[in-house]
């Protein structure tokens, strides 16, 4: 399974970005597909997942972001509206072979054996 990430780069504060994870060997609709963060100096945090017709989000991106799948191109999206400094980081894409209906295992690094290299995302004016 290999996971390609793309889309990241320089924003202003309260500007948008899409992210993209181009998923092969595995399709992102038999999958938990997500999406987690790292800032410089601190730990990998979890971002949004999808499942089934599930979504989930943390708090703090909550309303701002948005994941979706594109069946058809086999490709996992971060939309990122209302983009805050804080918001700067590596974005890295995973999948998870096991269809994780509850929060308690989507948001969990733990739960997903594929991951991206990341993109840079760098929110800043």
């Amino acid at each position: 399974v290999q996971l390609v990430e793309s889309g990241g780069g320089l924003v202003q504060p309260g500007g948008s970005l899409r992210l993209s994870c181009a998923a092969s060997g595995r399709t992102v609709t038999s999958s938990t597909m997500g999406w987690f963060r790292q800032a410089p100096g601190k730990e990998r945090v979890f971002v949004a997942a999808a499942s089934s017709d599930m979504t989930f989000y943390p708090d703090s991106v909550k309303g701002r972001f948005t994941i979706s799948r594109d069946n058809a191109k086999n490709t996992v999206y971060l939309q990122m509206n209302s983009l805050k400094p804080e918001d700067t980081a590596v974005y890295y894409c995973a999948a998870a072979s096991t269809i994780y209906l509850t929060p308690e295992f989507s948001t969990s690094q733990a739960s997903y054996e594929y991951w991206g290299q990341g993109t840079q995302v760098t929110v800043s004016s």
